[in-house]
C-alpha cells in the first residue's frame, strides 16, 4: 500500500507543548496534518475543543489508538507517561513523536526503538534546541576548524530563579526517578547537544546541589532530595576534551553565560539563549520575519590566534536560523520514507544520552568518576 500524501496526526496533550511548540510546526509542514487532540479534562479558557474546532476531540487515549485515519501520534504529556503510551502507540502501527524529556531510563529507550524497528515505524524525539542557532553557530565553528582542536567546552543553563516554582505542573513536582528535575528537563537538551558533537564520553562525573537550600545533594531518596542545579564533568580520553555542563537557579548576571568553548586556534564565547521559545511563548509566529533571528548586541565573541601569536577578539554573527520549522520538515521526511536514517532524532541516540544521565546520577550518588 502507498503512503498517504498527507499524514494525519493525533496530538495527546493540551498543554504548553502542544499549543506552542507542535501545534504551529505542524500546520507549516504540508504533509502533515492535524487530525486529533486527546485533552483530559478541558476547561474554559483552555479547550483543545474550543481552540480547533475543526479536528476530532478526545478525553480519553484509546479512541485514538483505535482511529485508522490516525498515522501519527504526538505525546506531549508528562516523562512518566512517555513509555506506556509511546509503547501502545507503536503497537497500534503508528508513527510516534516523543517530548523530551524521552523516557525515564535508557533501558526503556532501547525497548521503544526495537520494537518500532520492529513494527517498521518511526520513533522520534522532540530535542528540538539541536536547531537552536547559537548552537547551530558552535556546530559550524567546531566543524569548520576555525577554532582547531577543541580542548573544553562549557554549555550552560543558568537562571536566577531562587523561588523554586509553583503549581501542579510536573515540572515543579516530579523526580528524577519519573523522568523529572533539572537534569531530565534542562540536562537532556544541554547533554544532546554536546553527544551531537563529540559523541558518547570515556568518563562522567556528577554534582547535585540545591542551590536555594545552599547544600550537596549526594543521594535521591525522595522528593525533599531532588537537586535544583547540576554539574556534571564529561571526559573524552581519546581527545584530552573535557566538557562541563551547568544548571543553576541561583545566578546573578545581567547575561547569562550560554557557551563557552576554548580550542587550540581560538575560542567562542556566548551568552544568552536561542531567541525562540521566547519568541513563541511570546505570541511570535515561525512565519514571522524575524523569527529566530538574534539582535546583533547579543552575538558571540570569537578570538582568534593569528600567524603571529597575537589573538584577535572580534563579534560572532549567529547563524542563519533554520528554525525548529527543520525539525518538523525532517520528520515529515522521515515519516514519508519510513527510513530510520531519515529521523532527526532516533531513539537509539535519545537512549545513549540517557546513559550519560544515569552516569550522572550514579557519580553523584557514589562520588565517584563512572566510565562509560
Amino acid at each position: 500500500m502507498a503512503a498517504p500524501k498527507q499524514f494525519n496526526v493525533g496530538i495527546v496533550g493540551y498543554g504548553l507543548s502542544a499549543k506552542v511548540f507542535h501545534i504551529p510546526f505542524i500546520a507549516l509542514t504540508p504533509s502533515l496534518k492535524l487530525h486529533s487532540i486527546v485533552q483530559r479534562t478541558p476547561t474554559p479558557g483552555n479547550s483543545a475543543p474550543d481552540d480547533h474546532p475543526a479536528v476530532k476531540h478526545h478525553t480519553t487515549f484509546e479512541p485514538l489508538l483505535a482511529d485508522p485515519d490516525v498515522h501519527v501520534i504526538v505525546l506531549c504529556t508528562p516523562p512518566n507517561t512517555h513509555y506506556p503510551l509511546a509503547r501502545a502507540a507503536l503497537e497500534a502501527g503508528k508513527h510516534v513523536l516523543v517530548e523530551k524529556p524521552f523516557v525515564p531510563t535508557a533501558a526503556e529507550a532501547d525497548a521503544l526503538a526495537a520494537l518500532a524497528r520492529e513494527k517498521g515505524r518511526v520513533l522520534c524525539v522532540y530535542q528540538n534546541r539541536r536547531w537552536d542557532s547559537d548552537f547551530l553557530t558552535v556546530r559550524r565553528l567546531i566543524g569548520e576548524g576555525t577554532l582547531g582542536r577543541v580542548i573544553e567546552f562549557e554549555t550552560h543553563f543558568d537562571r536566577l530563579r531562587p523561588t523554586p516554582p509553583a503549581g501542579a505542573t510536573w515540572k515543579a513536582s516530579m523526580g528524577m526517578a519519573q523522568g523529572g528535575g533539572a537534569l531530565y528537563d534542562l540536562g537532556t537538551h544541554l547533554l544532546d547537544q554536546v553527544f551531537v558533537l563529540f559523541g558518547m564520553p570515556s568518563s562522567v562525573y556528577g554534582r547535585f546541589v540545591r542551590q536555594r537550600e545552599g547544600r550537596l545533594v549526594k543521594g535521591v531518596e525522595g522528593e525533599a532530595d531532588e537537586p535544583d542545579s547540576v554539574t556534571a564533568v564529561l571526559s573524552y580520553a581519546g581527545t584530552g576534551l573535557v566538557v562541563q555542563v551547568r544548571i543553576g537557579v541561583v545566578c546573578v548576571e545581567s547575561r547569562q553565560m550560554r557557551f563557552w568553548v576554548r580550542g587550540s586556534k581560538g575560542s567562542y564565547h556566548k551568552t544568552g539563549l536561542d531567541p525562540q521559545e521566547d519568541q513563541l511563548r511570546g505570541g511570535g509566529k515561525a512565519t514571522d520575519a524575524d523569527f529566530g533571528r538574534e539582535e546583533e548586541s547579543k552575538y558571540g565573541r570569537l578570538c582568534l590566534l593569528g600567524d603571529d601569536g597575537t589573538v584577535v577578539d572580534k563579534v560572532c554573527p549567529t547563524v542563519e536560523p533554520e528554525t525548529y520549522v527543520r525539525f518538523y520538515q525532517l520528520f515529515a521526511k522521515a515519516v514519508a520514507s519510513g527510513k530510520e536514517e531519515d529521523i532527526p532524532v532516533p531513539a537509539t541516540q535519545a537512549a545513549q544520552v540517557l546513559r550519560i544521565i544515569e552516569a550522572v546520577r550514579e557519580s553523584a550518588k557514589t562520588g565517584r568518576e563512572v566510565a562509560l
